[in-house]
């Protein structure tokens, strides 16, 4: 009897699974997501949008995009896709503004979420003694902004650009010039909304669902889907003062920057930025800035050199009694930069943080902004800053006529290491920021040599380097790159989305497919 029942067995899982693999057959994502009851609405073609992005390297068609009005078209379509189980090869990325840069907002013959749609809703602005707007995660830094101002007030912390939307900055970390002060944007969030892999909304923060909180933060999409932040304010200033100056040794540059940012008075904001082999740079620079004196500027020589801008301002309001001027002068006294470099502007707080956007039209005017852009964004700890800097500016970086390289350091005490981003050990480090764009194949080509180059040096000097919105092709790189905390941030995914349903395409956790 024991003989004949193991045959039989057989004989029915087999008859199981081959009904089960011809429903698979059978079965059209499309007339199933139609089930789906959603305010907002699926396309399933005319998709070539969302299989773009910045980036413009990857380019990967989704079977369906889906343009919610609500949150609840998020979450009930990443619960159907949840309830359909692991036989369902769907996948789910959210898009904001497009500007990824290596297919990270794609789902391959997934579907992409066009989190825009939820833009536009209402911003709710709260004034107090600690104010705060709740905004939807598809609005966009720069309407935030303008919203916000219309009370007074703005965000603590920003991006250099602001057309980005808030659900895909907080994925990643947020990082601007003003971070030494505020820490990124990821650390100026009270409370978020999120939908997790599982369809599940979740209002999390500090108090409320303390791990989905900090997980998401910088948790690079992988669980759950931002729909609603409550973001910090501070009050607005109406102005900015608007300098630069330049230095010829790193070292030096370097010990201003780290004065400046470990002060208790200094600038509202500081960046760097490597410049090498640049023809006519200061003259280039008399369209916004005023040099403090135009006879020494005008003798300044860059061509073939290799030089480091600092880039500083200070907010102050015109209808205030300040000292702004002494103030900037008694910063700029303690530094050590080149005298004849002094370039200085005044202009309106919001063309400021806008500044990227203008460069953009005109850019766009030139047919140079849809363009494949090979970013490689480092986080160097200062005890490394020296040794890589004077292995790659000057000698792997021979020239920045592709697009700017920033670098800037920031203070480690301002981030939140319970979220799920990754700093370097010490507690100072360094953006470095390659920020090319390739106006041909054969450029692009070299460019991305020229990253590989920089990233094996990085690791044969035994940097300790992080990369900022990070791209890997392995389990072993993701694992290296989270070091310690991979396990916490591999046990979430297993919580929030077991079926690795959310981002796909950032290539850290497989979806596994079983006809079972």
């Amino acid at each position: 009897m024991k003989q004949n029942n193991i045959p039989l067995t057989a004989l029915l899982v087999f008859y199981y699974m081959l009904i089960k693999f011809k429903l698979t057959l059978c079965f059209t994502p499309s007339s199933s997501l139609l089930d789906i009851h959603v305010q907002g609405h699926f396309t399933f073609d005319g998709n070539e949008f969302a299989a773009k992005d910045f980036g413009n390297q990857f380019h990967s068609l989704p079977w369906a995009v889906l343009h919610p009005k609500k949150v609840s078209d998020v979450a009930s379509t990443i619960k159907h896709i949840w309830q359909m189980g692991p036989a369902s090869t769907l996948t789910v990325a959210a898009r904001g503004h497009g500007h990824s840069l290596q297919g990270q907002a794609q789902a391959p013959q997934g579907i992409v979420i066009n989190m825009e749609s939820l833009g536009g809703q209402e911003m709710q602005v709260h004034k107090g003694k600690f104010p705060y707007v709740d905004v939807s995660a598809g609005e966009l830094w720069i309407n935030i902004l303008h919203e916000c101002l219309k009370f007074g007030l703005a965000p603590k912390s920003w991006t250099d650009y602001l057309h980005l939307t808030v659900g895909g900055t907080l994925s990643n970390a947020g990082i601007s010039g003003q971070a030494f002060r505020h820490g990124p944007q990821i650390s100026n969030v009270h409370q978020l909304e999120v939908v997790t892999g599982k369809g599940e909304v979740v209002v999390c923060s500090e108090e409320k669902n303390a791990d989905l909180f900090h997980g998401v933060l910088g948790g690079l999409g992988q669980f759950g889907i931002i729909t609603r932040a409550r973001i910090s304010l501070e009050p607005a200033p109406k102005m900015v003062k608007w300098i630069r100056i330049l230095y010829s040794d790193f070292s030096t540059f370097a010990r201003d920057q780290e004065h400046l940012i470990s002060a208790e008075k200094t600038f509202n904001y500081v960046e760097g930025l490597v410049i090498v082999n640049r023809s006519g740079l200061v003259n280039n620079w008399r369209s916004s800035f005023n040099p403090q004196d135009p006879e020494q500027a005008n003798q300044f020589v860059s061509d073939g050199r290799t030089l480091f801008c600092l880039e500083l301002t200070m907010n102050f309001n015109p209808d205030e009694d300040t000292n702004i001027d002494k103030e900037i002068e008694s910063l700029l006294s303690q530094l050590s930069y080149i005298p004849s470099t002094l370039f200085a502007s005044e202009i309106p707080y919001v063309k400021f943080l806008d500044r990227v956007h203008i460069a953009e039209l005109s850019l766009r005017t030139k047919g140079l902004w849809d363009l494949p852009h090979p970013w490689l964004n480092l986080l160097v700890p200062r005890s490394k800053i020296s040794t890589f800097a004077e292995g790659v500016f000057g000698k792997i970086l021979t020239d920045t006529n592709n697009g700017p390289v920033l670098v800037y350091p920031v203070n480690k005490s301002k981030w939140d290491n319970r979220t799920s981003f990754v700093t370097p050990d010490d507690e100072i480090f360094y953006l470095v920021a390659f920020l090319s764009h390739a106006t041909e194949n054969s450029k692009l080509q070299h460019l991305l040599n020229l990253n590989k180059r920089i990233l094996n040096f990085c690791e044969s000097s035994q940097l300790g380097v992080k990369q900022y919105l990070p791209h890997y092709n392995t389990r072993e790189e993701w694992r290296a790159h989270f070091g310690e905390r991979w396990e916490t941030f591999a046990q979430r995914k297993s919580t929030y989305d077991p079926l690795s349903i959310l981002a796909p395409g950032q290539r850290i956790f497989q979806k596994s497919i079983s006809i079972l």
